[in-house]
Order: structure tokens, then C-alpha cells, then sequence
């Protein structure tokens, strides 16, 4: 052989070398079939998702652009204005009570004008697509139908008054856009909450308009003229291109971490692949050396090679596309009932190339530095590699392995949604492989400085650590990966479990009673006390009312002058629950300032949360502006309060003293706790024939409906990290299984000096009984970081782990890692010593 190969020359020797079932490389179709296939699934997902809410955003909002405000229609000034941009549609949304004979159900209801709906469909169970209901009739959700038992045809009372089931809805426009209600969705005419009662002053009601915009008028433009000529109306805006902001933003935290989740795999996934190659280029030492003798120059080995590693990732970049593809179906199922996606087949070709570009960037950085070592020696020095480990020079790897990098960064970042986010976790994997492979190098330092112990096998346990061809480093890193991912995995989880625990109490009020009327208080009291004399009742004035202004006197900030708001401030995002108090609340505690005395008659003032202080640098003493049924109303902050969110009871942002906005038109609202043995039905019943405009909800279904919807998301957040997981647990056995084939040669020469198989299999335990002893500390420390980012920081959940179950994994994880090098290495004691001798 003389002369450089051609491509297609050098392809013809690699093709013959490269074995069809991909032996010695398939570590490496694991590492990318999983990273790749994670990418691509996400990719798919997240673009279905985000395509379906750009397309139907019209149809998610019903038109254009859509004006919420609370407790007051909106004034003939304005019905003008909104006139002059195109055909408006008027409704409006509260809770109320259904009831069908002595069955009564919470429903949300929605009552809409005859021009309803103005974009999408409306399609009722039995195929017919329809409108607003006829004067008198109520489209009723199947779950509503259901527990009040009633079908088509059938007679029911909302608010006390009666009403006719004309429909029962199998889908709703506007769903996604409605947010969240206590109830299933009852749809009547727009003057029926009025005719019976249901919007009288003080009552918890939001009117909702809709506007189809005349050809030519921006959504955007549009919401500036009404901001401009109503400014204190009060209005929350949205337009069609943000038709659903809590799905979307949803939907991009639940991708950004999905995304992470993908490179995180990946990222393990090229250890694995420098891994495999390194041990698939021993294994080929041979044939390097034969070729180099024949005349091969380097760039003929790095051509062969690099064809062999290219064509393995190709295959299994190809086939991680093809099973990401597969299992988007089954996740957009999984979902669709919560999320704007077709469970058909997807494909996104955009996320698609992104994955496999990923795949295949990854298997570049990681198998420059292993096809560099068999590029650049001689073939004497590939003969005598078991025994004189081949030096790498760094120079001949660091431009592909820069290039790759900074390509994989490019990717990242510019594809990010959340650029910030995924730079922190890009610095944290580089971080975290460094550390790795600094501690690797101190492990076999520190061994081979440490003391000899006396006993023979714990000694060459110890030796093994440093010796000439020892994969200490290669070990250190996959095992710190994935014992660090069996970490990840319990904190996670046990801390979402804690979550769940103690954000959905297992006790809570028996029923939440919303618009009591506050002048009927004493019969409210006197209604629950024929039926249930023990219970306790608590009751608290209701309105709503949003932050207009903060700040110093005089120097006061205004909300709609903020281009973002402050991070974590969203109780300055739309209107809030308000209430007024002589007393500090139940579960409220003032942490700085004083509270006001009984019958406080001075200058109006307010208690806040400190959360919320601290989070736009409020001081005790500042002013606090709101505006109330379009009145704005000015108090100074007299206190902040730490709240207690996690308790199913009143809690409220803003508590007033009485003299601040008790004049304004509101009703009350309750808690009722039953004492043991108390039967519910009866009260139910009470209630609602005596008071039809208000709301009784009860907390036992609504309790298990949060802890469900809790309890999916911990499941998603674990699948989608199993991910990792998997990733993580290849490449670790991957690893043990190369550093297994380095030390055939070392067992066979212990073989032919005497040593016994048993003393042979102690001596691989005490090697990795060392390496996962130190190891397990590092990956506790580790896990325990990456799971409490990803709980209190991407998902802001307390971090509430359970440490005895994280141990136990652990020691879990590190009994399996033994266990696995122990039974890999089972063969090599049944290797024969003069075979052995003869193919090394």
C-alpha cells in the first residue's frame, strides 16, 4: 500500500471491517439512539404544540382581542370604543350552582350574546353545531350532566332560576382560554345571570368582551387605543397571538426542561461514545499496526475509522429519529385532552435535523481524542499498547473537538426559548465534566501516594487504581454520572411527592361558600347551624381589585408604565382577591411593621405580602394604589405579612383596614368545617334552596382533582428524566465493560503467577468497592444540586426531599455498580491462560 487513500478507497477497507451488527460500536448506537431519539421527541412534541396554538389562536381567545374585568359591565363610552374596531361580542363568567331535584353540582358559568361564537364551533354530543342557547335553555357539560344527573330534554335550576338541558357540549371554543374554573362549564344566554340575581353589586363576576377586528387594525395597536382612552378601566388584555398564556408558558417551561433534559442525555451519551470508540480502537490495534506496516499513512487510519465511527452514528442518530418520531403519538395522547395537540403522527423536520445535528456534534467531540491516538502513532507503539499506554498529543484533537463545542453552543443557544437557562446548564455540564475528570486524576494521584495496606488484595485493589492502562478516569466519570442520576431521580421525586403532600392538604374545609350576601350573614350562619350545629364557620369579605401603583409617596411606580414586570411579581399580573380585616389573618404572620387597632378611623392602610415586598423593593411606609370597581383608591403600607399558601383557607395579597374599601359593593366569603360524622347531603341541599346566588363548592373532589393533577406532573418530570437515567446507566456499563476488556491481559498474568479466581474477584471488589465508596459522596452532592435546581428553580416547588429514601437509592445504585463489574467480570476468570496469551 502505498500513497494517501481516496474517500471512497478508504471507505471500501472500512466497510469490510465494520461489522454488520455494529460489534465493538454499539455502546455508542445506545448512547445515540437514546439521546437522539429524547431530541427529536421533544422537538416534535413542543412544535405540535406551539403550531397548534399559533394556528388557532383566533379560535382558542374567540376573536381578535378579548377585555376581562371584574364586578362591572362595561359603560356606554366604552361599548363605543369597542364599537369602532369591529364586531363585539359581550359575556359573562362566574361560579355558580347547578341543582336537579336534591342533586346539586358547581358549575362555571358562562353566559354568552347571540353573536357567540365569533370564531370556532361549538359541538354538542350529538353532532349538531351550535351557538348561543335559545332564551330559557343551557348547553351543559357532560361532567355537570353527569353528577346532576339529567340528559336533553331534562329540567334544572342555576341560581334558582329554571332552565331547560338543550345540549350536552363535547367541544367548547375558547376552553384553553378560559382558565381555571371550580366547576364544569354551563353556557346560557347573557341575561340570565342578571334575571336571576346572580350580578348584583358586590357579586364575583367577570364580564368578558370579545372584538373581531375590520380588516386592517392591529391586535396590538387596538389594545393601545382602549389602554390610551381608558386607563384606569381595569381591563386585562389579550390578543390572538397569546390566546392562552398559561398553557403557553406551561407549555415553554415543561419544553425548556425537556429540552435540558434531551442535552443532558446527550451530553452523558458522549461519554458512553468515547468510551466505546476508545475501546473499539484497542480492540482494532491490531489492524492499525498492519495497516500502518503496509503503508498507510495517518490520514488513511483517520479516514478509515472516522468512516466506521461516522456510519455507527449515523445509524444510530437515524434510528433515535425514527423511535422519536414513533413515540410522539403516544405522548401527544398522553395529553390531549389538556393540550392543543393531535395525537397523529407528527413530524417536525426542523427538530428533527436539530437532533440528529446534536448526535452527530456529540460524536465528534467525544471520538476526535480516541481517533487522534490511533491516528498519530507508529505501528510499534500500537504493538506494545497493553503494556505502554499510547500518550495523546492534545493538538491533533483540540480543533475538532473546539469546532464541535462551539457548534453545539450555537445550536443551543440559538434554538433556546429560555437563552439564560440553557447557558446556566451548558456552563454546569462543561463544569460538571471537568470536575469529573479532575477528580479522576485525583483518585489516582492520591492512590498512588497513599500508604500500602497490608493485606496483599486490597493493595493491588489500590494499585489497580493508578497502574499503567488503568480507566480510573473513564470510571470516575460514568460512575459519577449515573450514580449521580439514581440521586437526581429519588430527590426529584420524593421531594414532588413531599410537594404534593403539602401544598394539597389531606384536610381541608369541608366546602368553600363564595357571594354570601353580607347583610344575610346571620341566616348564612343560622342555615349551616340547623343542619350541622358543630360545624365551624368562618366567613371574610370578598372583592377584587389590581395593583395600579407602588411606591414611595410621590414617587410612585405605575404598573402599565413597566416593560417587564419584576421576577416573581405576579400578583401585579391582572386583578387579585382583596379583603379587609381588624385582625391579623388566620395562618398570616407580620413579619415587619405594626397592624392596625380595632375600628381603625385614621388614614386608609394595608397589610402585604413580604414575598411580594421584597420582590419590588416595597418599604413599610410606601403607598400601594388599586383600582376598585374602576375607582382607583390609595393606602399606605402599614405591615408585611409571611402567608401561609399552602393552606387550603383564605389568603389574600392585599388585606385593607375596614375603612379603606369596606363601602365598596362586595358580598362574603366562607369556609364551613363539619365535625366528624356530620352528614354532607343535607347541608348541600340547605344551601342551596336558601341562598341560589351563591356558590357552595366542596373541597373533597376538588382536593383529589390537585393532587391528580400534581401527581401527572410528577410522572412527566420523571419520564422525561428517565431519559437521562437511561442514558446515564449505558454509558456506566458501557464504561465497566471496556475497563473489563483492558484487564484480560492483567487477570491472565495474575492467572499464571497463582492467583485463584476468588482472589481475582475480591480483587475487582476492592478496586470498585474503593471508586463507588468515594464516588457516592460526590454524587450525593451532585444529584442533590441538579434536583434542587430543577424543584425550587425551573418548577419553583419547595425542596422537600426525603433523605432516607435518596440514601437508600444510593446505596441502591452503588451495590447494582458493583454488582454489575463483579458479574462482568465472571468471564475473564474463565479465560484460559495459554489462549489468552496467544490472541494478545
Amino acid at each position: 500500500m502505498t500513497g494517501g487513500l481516496t474517500w471512497r478507497a478508504a471507505w471500501s477497507i472500512a466497510r469490510r471491517d465494520l461489522s454488520s451488527r455494529f460489534r465493538g460500536l454499539r455502546l455508542l448506537l445506545v448512547c445515540l439512539f437514546l439521546g437522539v431519539g429524547a431530541i427529536a421527541a421533544i422537538g416534535t412534541l413542543t412544535g405540535s404544540i406551539e403550531g397548534e396554538l399559533e394556528a388557532r389562536g383566533r379560535a382558542i381567545l374567540g376573536g381578535d382581542i378579548e377585555m376581562r374585568v371584574w364586578q362591572r359591565p362595561p359603560t356606554e363610552e366604552e361599548r363605543a370604543a369597542f364599537a369602532e374596531l369591529g364586531t363585539v361580542s359581550y359575556g359573562t363568567r362566574m361560579q355558580a350552582m347547578a341543582s336537579a331535584g336534591d342533586l346539586s353540582a358547581p358549575i362555571a358559568l358562562k353566559a354568552v350574546d347571540e353573536k357567540w361564537p365569533m370564531v370556532g364551533t361549538l359541538v354538542l354530543q350529538d353532532g349538531r353545531e351550535a351557538g348561543a342557547p335559545a332564551p330559557g335553555t343551557v348547553w351543559l357539560a357532560e361532567g355537570a350532566a353527569q353528577r346532576l344527573g339529567v340528559s336533553p330534554g331534562d329540567a334544572i335550576a342555576i341560581g334558582g332560576a329554571p332552565l331547560t338541558v338543550g345540549g350536552i357540549v363535547a367541544e367548547e371554543p375558547e376552553m384553553l382560554s378560559e382558565g381555571f374554573s371550580l366547576g364544569p362549564v354551563a353556557i346560557v344566554r347573557e341575561e340570565m345571570p342578571g334575571a336571576a340575581g346572580l350580578t348584583s353589586p358586590g357579586s364575583m363576576y367577570r364580564n368578558k368582551i370579545r372584538i373581531v377586528l375590520d380588516p386592517g387594525i392591529d391586535p396590538d395597536e387596538a389594545v393601545e387605543r382602549i389602554e390610551e382612552a381608558f386607563p384606569d378601566s381595569g381591563f386585562e388584555f389579550r390578543t390572538s397571538d397569546r390566546a392562552a398564556p398559561n398553557t403557553e408558558r406551561f407549555v415553554g417551561r415543561m419544553g425548556d426542561f425537556l429540552v435540558l433534559v434531551g442535552l443532558a442525555a446527550l451530553f452523558i451519551a458522549g461519554i458512553g461514545i468515547g468510551g466505546g470508540v476508545t475501546s473499539y480502537l484497542e480492540a482494532r490495534r491490531a489492524s492499525i499496526a498492519t495497516l500502518k506496516v503496509l503503508g498507510a499513512t495517518s490520514t488513511d487510519i483517520a479516514r478509515i475509522y472516522l468512516l466506521q465511527v461516522g456510519a455507527a452514528a449515523l445509524v444510530g442518530s437515524a434510528a433515535g429519529l425514527v423511535a422519536g418520531v414513533a413515540i410522539t403519538p403516544l405522548l401527544a395522547a398522553a395529553i390531549g385532552s389538556l393540550l392543543p395537540v393531535e395525537a397523529g403522527l407528527a413530524v417536525d423536520f426542523g427538530a428533527m435535523a436539530r437532533a440528529a445535528l446534536y448526535g452527530l456534534l456529540i460524536a465528534l467531540v467525544f471520538s476526535a481524542p480516541p481517533l487522534a491516538r490511533a491516528r498519530t502513532f507508529p505501528a510499534m507503539a500500537l504493538m506494545r499498547a497493553r503494556v505502554s499506554r499510547l500518550r495523546l498529543d492534545r493538538r491533533s484533537w483540540l480543533l475538532p473537538v473546539g469546532l464541535g463545542i462551539a457548534a453545539i453552543v450555537a445550536l443551543a443557544l440559538g434554538t433556546a426559548s429560555n437563552m439564560q437557562m440553557t447557558a446556566l446548564f451548558l456552563a454546569g455540564a462543561a463544569g460538571m465534566l471537568a470536575f469529573l475528570a479532575l477528580l479522576g486524576w485525583a483518585i489516582r494521584t492520591a492512590a498512588a501516594r497513599a500508604p500500602r495496606p497490608e493485606r496483599p488484595l486490597l493493595r493491588a485493589g489500590l494499585a489497580n487504581l493508578y497502574r499503567p492502562g488503568a480507566q480510573t478516569g473513564a470510571l470516575v466519570t460514568a460512575l459519577g454520572f449515573g450514580l449521580s442520576a439514581f440521586v437526581l431521580l429519588a430527590a426529584v421525586q420524593t421531594a414532588l411527592d413531599a410537594n404534593i403532600r403539602a401544598r394539597v392538604p389531606q384536610r381541608a374545609p369541608d366546602y368553600f361558600v363564595l357571594d354570601v350576601p353580607r347583610e344575610r350573614e346571620a341566616d348564612f350562619r343560622a342555615a349551616v347551624g340547623k343542619t350541622a350545629p358543630d360545624a365551624d364557620i368562618r366567613t371574610v369579605p370578598a372583592l377584587r381589585g389590581k395593583i395600579l401603583a407602588y411606591g414611595p409617596e410621590g414617587a410612585m411606580t405605575r404598573v402599565a408604565d413597566l416593560e417587564e414586570l419584576p421576577e416573581g411579581a405576579w400578583q401585579l399580573r391582572g386583578e387579585r382577591g382583596l379583603t379587609y380585616a381588624d385582625e391579623v389573618p388566620e395562618g398570616n404572620v407580620v413579619t415587619e411593621g405594626e397592624w392596625w387597632g380595632a375600628d381603625h378611623d385614621g388614614e386608609p392602610l394595608v397589610s402585604i405580602d413580604a414575598e411580594l415586598a421584597e420582590d419590588v423593593g416595597l418599604e413599610v411606609g410606601d403607598m400601594l394604589t388599586i383600582g376598585l370597581l374602576g375607582v382607583e383608591r390609595t393606602a399606605r403600607i402599614a405591615s408585611f405579612r409571611r402567608i401561609d399558601w399552602e393552606s387550603m383557607g383564605f389568603n389574600n395579597t392585599l388585606v385593607f383596614s375596614p375603612n379603606a374599601i369596606e363601602d365598596a359593593p362586595h358580598n362574603l366569603a366562607a369556609t364551613i368545617d363539619l365535625a366528624p360524622g356530620t352528614e354532607k347531603g343535607g347541608l348541600l341541599r340547605r344551601l342551596v334552596r336558601a341562598f341560589p346566588s351563591s356558590s357552595v363548592i366542596e373541597t373533597g373532589s376538588l382536593l383529589e382533582e390537585a393532587r391528580g393533577i400534581l401527581s401527572q406532573m410528577s410522572v412527566a418530570i420523571l419520564s422525561a428524566a428517565s431519559v437521562a437515567v437511561l442514558a446515564g446507566l449505558a454509558v456506566l456499563f458501557g464504561a465497566i465493560a471496556a475497563a473489563r476488556a483492558s484487564r484480560l491481559y492483567d487477570n491472565v498474568v495474575l492467572r499464571v503467577l497463582g492467583a485463584s479466581r476468588k482472589q481475582l474477584l475480591l480483587l475487582q471488589l476492592a478496586e470498585y468497592g474503593l471508586l463507588a465508596s468515594v464516588l457516592a459522596i460526590v454524587s450525593l452532592a451532585l444529584g442533590s444540586a441538579i434536583a434542587w435546581a430543577v424543584v425550587t428553580q425551573l418548577f419553583e416547588f419547595d425542596w422537600l426531599p426525603d433523605w432516607p429514601t435518596v440514601f437508600a437509592v444510593l446505596v441502591g445504585g452503588v451495590v447494582l455498580v458493583v454488582g454489575f463489574a463483579l458479574a462482568g467480570s465472571l468471564p475473564l476468570l474463565r479465560a484460559k491462560p495459554a489462549r489468552a496469551l496467544r490472541e494478545l
